[in-house]
């Protein structure tokens, strides 16, 4: 039987490709207030966008219920004997950490191997899909686990944010702290490293920040897969994909929006490149 693949909504993987490849995706949750909605599934990222710009409450995000997990776990082990779930960092989330405990309130007996990405949004993204299509093609737990890690050094994004108060309030600014100070009229760029937010430059001006984009873009040597994603700016993301498709067919641009999960900590108008390459 073909290992089956698990991840979170904060992959933010298109639907399209979670149903081709047959990637289980838990949600994370975001509450305003009382009211909690299922991450993907319950709020589409416009409505998600217009509330958190036009409400007074601020939504706060929660990590899956473990029961969330066994069941998902649970229904796979109907058709498999080893899953794989592959967590966003554990330094910005407890998901992994509930992901491996959960585990242990199966009702059905089934390996399960959980692995900390280290990355979020399509970078982790991009290892999920290698993992799932691996999967697919019959390979063994082993063999998947082994290309997640080597994938996981082979993945990177970089991020051009408005603000960086979003990711300040949430508690999730990590080193990128250091360029609070200095946001007057600057475009922050942020990555992660070693599954912590990190600051990649600062520019003065959206389109110089677009510039940074496009030039680590072009810092690789080989791209095996390429996405464009944002928060609330579908025309700078459209722009952006124009100018890539000079480096990579914009057909194989992987689009994706911004989850309310994620939204949470970014707020609107953020923009990102995420990649799977080699850089020699």
């Amino acid at each position: 039987m073909a290992v089956r693949i698990v991840t979170d909504s904060v992959s933010d993987l298109p639907s399209a490709v979670v149903k081709e490849l047959g990637i289980t995706v838990i949600p994370l949750n975001v509450r305003f207030g009382t009211e909690v909605y299922r991450d993907g599934v319950d709020m589409t990222t416009e409505q998600f966008y217009h509330r958190l710009v036009h409400n007074e409450t601020f939504p706060v995000t929660s990590v899956p219920t473990p029961g969330s997990f066994a069941e998902a776990y649970d229904k796979l082990a109907e058709e498999t004997d080893e899953i794989l779930v592959i967590a966003l960092s554990s330094k910005l989330s407890a998901t992994y950490e509930v992901a491996r405990q959960s585990a242990g309130l199966m009702k059905k007996k089934c390996r399960v191997e959980v692995v900390d990405s280290q990355w979020a949004v399509m970078a982790q993204g991009f290892i999920v899909m290698a993992a799932a299509r691996a999967a697919q093609a019959g390979a063994s737990l082993a063999e998947i686990l082994d290309l997640t890690h080597r994938n996981m050094k082979r993945v990177d994004f970089r991020a051009a944010f408005d603000t960086l108060e979003f990711l300040r309030r949430g508690g999730r600014i990590g080193a990128a702290q250091a360029l609070l100070g200095s946001m007057l009229r600057v475009n922050p760029i942020i990555t992660l490293k070693d599954g912590v937010v990190e600051p990649a430059g600062r520019t003065r001006s959206r389109a110089k920040a677009i510039d940074h984009l496009y030039n680590f873009a072009m810092s690789f040597a080989h791209i095996e897969e390429m996405a464009v994603e944002d928060a609330a700016c579908p025309d700078d993301a459209e722009l952006l994909v124009e100018r890539l498709n000079s480096l990579f067919p914009k057909e194989r641009i992987y689009r994706s929006k911004m989850t309310p999960v994620i939204g949470t900590h970014t707020g609107p108008g953020l923009l990102l490149v995420a990649i799977m390459g080699d850089k020699e």
